[in-house]
Parts: C-alpha cells; sequence; structure tokens
C-alpha cells in the first residue's frame, strides 16, 4: 500500500461539478479506488490560490493512474505527487483551509 501527498491545480469553472460528484456518491461508487479517492477530495485543502492539496492513498504505476483516467485530470492540471507515510501527508497540511466551505 501507498500515500502520496498530491498537490493540483484545480479548475475554478469546474470545482462545483466535482463537488456534485463528491454529493452525490458517483465518485464513492468507483471501483477500485472510489472510497479512498472520495475521502481524499472531500477532505482536500487548498495549498495556495488555485491549489488542492491531499493525501491519497494508492496502488497504481504510475501513482493515481485509474483515478486520473477516470476523475482527476478532468478537474485538476499540474498535478504532483510526493511519497508520504500514512497520515503524514494530512499530518502535514492539517492547519490549511479546507477546500470545501461546509
Amino acid at each position: 500500500m501507498a500515500y502520496y501527498l498530491v498537490k493540483a491545480k484545480f479548475h475554478k469553472d469546474l470545482i462545483e461539478e466535482l463537488r456534485s460528484q463528491l454529493d452525490s456518491g458517483e465518485i464513492q461508487q468507483m471501483r477500485p479506488f472510489g472510497t479512498a479517492l472520495q475521502y481524499s477530495l472531500e477532505n482536500a485543502r487548498i495549498d495556495q490560490p488555485g491549489w488542492a492539496i491531499w493525501e491519497e492513498e494508492d496502488y497504481c504505476r504510475p501513482p493515481l493512474a485509474q483515478e486520473r483516467a477516470a476523475v482527476l485530470d478532468s478537474y485538476f492540471t499540474d498535478l504532483s505527487v510526493e511519497p508520504v507515510e500514512r497520515d503524514t501527508g494530512w499530518t502535514q497540511i492539517e492547519s490549511l483551509p479546507m477546500l470545501w466551505s461546509n
């Protein structure tokens, strides 16, 4: 099992569409990665204006290949990944503002 700290620039004009997919459960139902991606995106933070950051559990080579094809490449650009130990990515970003205001 591998974990990554993911940083990506989001398409501002599509971010509400992504929120709708999360709210509907459409992403969570995707197999095999939906549950992990749903959790990660719901808890994503704002790294700097226009950029999201989150920790993601992933099993693909290259990292996030399935997630990118199904979801991420539609809503984000300039995606980068950094290997981390489980939960250390979340710890690194916990003080940043949430991407989604509840």
